[in-house]
Parts: C-alpha cells; structure tokens; sequence
C-alpha cells in the first residue's frame, strides 16, 4: 500500500478511522529542529472534526504523543514516531454498510483490490488518516521556518461563491478568524450559511482550497520527473476527497497568448532576480525561481450524504443505502491545514535534496 512519500524528509503514516490510533514516521528530519510541541498541536487542532456545526461532530482532541526522535525539545536526526489516538469512535454507525457499497467511495474498490476491507468509517481510505499527515507537515514547517519559508492555504470558493480578489489583495491572516477559513469577512459569512443550508438538506458541497509559499529561494525542484509542480500536484491529489489541481494561471493559461503570459526578468536595487509577472506560479522548468508559489486544489462534494442512494450490496444486488453517522457537509475549511502541510512536505523534501545538487552548497 502506498503509505509513504518523500525521499530525504520521508514519511509513512499507519492506522484506520476507528481503529486503536493513527500515526506517523518521519524519517530524514536533520538532527537540531527546534520541535515545538505547542506549535503542532496547534496545527492538528486546525483540522480536528467538532469545530463548528458545519463540520463532523466526532468529538476528537487529536492530541499527539511521541514515540522517539526528539530529545531535550530538539530532533535527534533519527526516526520520529508520532500517534494520534482514537476516542469518538462509533462503528455501529457503519454496521450497515457492512455489505453495501456507498457511492463514490472507496467500499468497492477496496473490496476488489484486497478482498476484505474495514467498513467502520472507511477504515483506511477515511479522511481521519489525514491528522497524521498534519502532524509530520507541521514538522516539515518547522524545518522550513529556519530556511524562511511560509505556506498559507485558505479557502478560496464554496460551490459556487468564490473570491474575487487574488491571494496578494486579502489579508490571508484573517482566514482563521472563521468557521470556513475564508479571509473575506463577508464573503466567509456566505459560504458558511450556504454550507450550513446544504448541511440541513442533508446533501454535501465541494470547494476550492488555495495556497501561497512565500520565501521559497530560487532552485528548488527536481527534474525531470520530480518537478515541483509535479510533486505538488501528486500530493494534493493524494488528500481525500481531491479532483483537481493547478499552479499559476493554470488552466485560464490557455486563453493567453504567449507574449502577454510569459514572466519578463529584471533585477532590482538590490541585485536580485525577479519577474514582472508571475503566471508561471513561481516555478519554471519544474524548479522554484525565487517568486511566490501559488495553486488551488479543488475538493468534490463529499460522498456520504444524509440521503437514500440506490446502490449495490457484495453480492451484486441491488440495495439503498442510508445516510448515518457523523461527516462534513463541506470538506474545505478542515482540508486548508492538510494543504499546507502537504506543501510543507513537498518543500522540506525538495529542500534537502536542493542540498546535494551543487558541491558548493
């Protein structure tokens, strides 16, 4: 199974939705990261069920224990083990899909890949393995921090309300200053009550995560085939829920002509390198060039809904499915600290391996 990602700053995360914990092992963190305890745990509790009545309300306080790695509040430069326990499970919720196939979900799939599979909120295939992925990405920040590095992700549309504004006209800070993670006050107040109107129909929305990295040197990025906009696009599309990614005027590109899309070069007063324009989402020939990097991630509406849907069961017979248990009727505000922590992960593994592309540095 294909739990693990990065080839210096390496993870692998363990664990089902209702089992005993969910966890994770990072690997290739250099010896002497200042690991802040307050600092993650402020992370994973950005992206834990029960923040709002727009969420799932499983009640979890995803407080993280450490195995090993770190010693008198500083990374050893060997293995760290970190594990989230699991308190508000409640598998009967699920007893009866037992032998259902919920549309759009991993139930079949998982089915005829493995011949068995953990049915009690998805088991692996759940969103909750995604607090492990926040753990280690919020590391990764911390590494990142002492290179200068910052990624901040918000939420940029719901259905069909969007920003109007780009990322260098909002103050992103205000982002978490609501339920949705929207740094438009007003805008934010919309999505909320839309997505709290799809919540009482029992139905589900989908909605646009958008991210910046700002301080990001010029260099980063691996080609041929571990781009950076390759590596990203391969980690978002590995969070639950993820139909889409694209990096600066991404697919609106198409409606440019070259001489207006190309980013011109000059030098400033200080004698560094810059772009007049930034289409190109501050990567080019996959290598980071010096300018902000900046992508959105668009999330579907999220499969369980509290609704009938006509279905099969393992038999192949035809059977109706029923909305139960406990699940976000909008995915985006609880996704924007699992962005960032993937980008986090993307940057801190192609940090290090920036390390060893020149003997000079």
């Amino acid at each position: 199974m294909g739990s693990t990602y990065g080839k210096i700053f390496k993870i692998a995360t363990f664990g089902e939705s209702h089992g005993a914990a969910i966890g994770v092992i990072v690997e290739g963190c250099p010896a002497g990261v200042i690991f802040n305890t307050d600092f993650i745990q402020s992370e994973l509790s950005r992206r834990k069920p029960g923040q709002s009545r727009i969420t799932t309300q499983r009640k979890e306080a995803d407080e993280f224990e450490v195995l090993s790695g770190v010693f008198e509040g500083k990374t050893t430069g060997t293995p760290i083990a970190m594990i989230i326990r699991n308190e508000d499970q409640r598998s009967k919720d699920y007893s009866h899909i037992a032998a259902q196939y919920r549309p759009s979900h991993a139930d079949y799939t998982y089915q005829v890949k493995y011949g068995v599979r953990d049915y009690r909120g998805g088991g692996r295939s759940s969103a909750r393995e995604t607090a492990a992925r926040v753990a280690a990405g919020a590391l990764a920040k911390l590494l990142l921090n002492q290179a200068g590095v910052k990624i901040t992700a918000y939420v940029s549309q719901v259905g069909t309300l969007a920003l109007s504004k780009a990322y260098q006209d909002l103050d992103l800070s205000e982002a978490e200053n609501n339920a949705v993670r929207c740094p438009d006050p007003e805008v934010a107040g919309q999505m909320f009550e839309y997505i709290d109107s799809v919540r009482k129909q029992g139905d589900s929305v989908g909605g646009i995560v958008s991210c910046v990295a700002t301080g990001v040197p010029a260099g980063w990025g691996e080609p041929v085939f571990d781009k950076l906009h390759a590596e990203l696009g391969k980690a978002m599309l590995s969070i639950n829920a993820v139909k889409g990614f694209e990096y600066g005027s991404g697919f609106e590109g198409v409606r440019m002509l070259g001489s207006a899309h190309n980013d011109a070069f000059f030098v400033d007063e200080n004698g560094s390198v810059h772009t007049r324009s930034n289409y190109s989402g501050g990567i080019q020939g996959g290598i980071s060039n010096g300018e902000d990097i900046y992508f959105r991630v668009a999330f579907k509406p999220v499969a369980t809904i509290m609704q009938d849907q006509e279905s099969i069961d393992q038999h192949g017979d035809a059977a109706v499915v029923q909305g139960k248990g406990r699940h976000d009727p909008c995915v985006v505000p609880r996704a924007v600290p699992i962005v960032e922590a993937m980008a986090a992960l993307v940057l801190a593994d192609l940090y290090l391996r920036n390390k060893s592309s020149r003997v000079d540095q």
